[in-house]
């Protein structure tokens, strides 16, 4: 999604573990470093404030809703925000700034698609085998 500035809009989610050597001390430091880098770009309008996600998740689908299975368990989702950037090479290079990297959480960028979803269009949600 475009905006004046002629900027997109990119999903930013926070995934993975802390990593395992880190002392607590040492991943507080990442959170409160992570805080004023995001407070300083949401201030230049680089970034979109989001959440951090409880642990709590619910399925719903065709058969009903569930407490899983999930897709992936092996990776987490901590979180999300939006950045606004130019392209997606920005959005990541913007990314690879969060001083969470260090202490072994990873992000994940997605363009926000700014169009309405048709079946006649290969998305994300298209079959593999209806894929050109």
């Amino acid at each position: 999604m475009s905006n004046a500035k002629g900027l997109s809009e990119y999903l930013v989610i926070s995934k993975g573990y802390w990593d395992e050597d880190k002392s607590p001390e040492q991943i507080q430091g990442a959170i409160d470093a992570f805080y004023k880098w995001h407070d300083v770009l949401v201030a230049q309008g680089k970034m979109i404030s989001g959440q951090r996600l409880q642990p709590a998740k619910m399925v719903v689908s065709k058969h009903g809703i569930t407490d899983g299975p999930f897709a992936e368990t092996k990776e987490v989702i901590g979180g999300y925000w939006h950045f606004l950037a130019s392209s997606l090479e920005e959005a990541a290079a913007l990314a690879a700034q969060n001083p969470t990297l260090a202490c072994g959480l990873s992000m994940e960028i997605r363009p926000i698609e700014p169009t309405k979803c048709s079946a006649f269009d290969q998305t994300t949600e298209t079959p593999h085998s209806r894929r050109k």
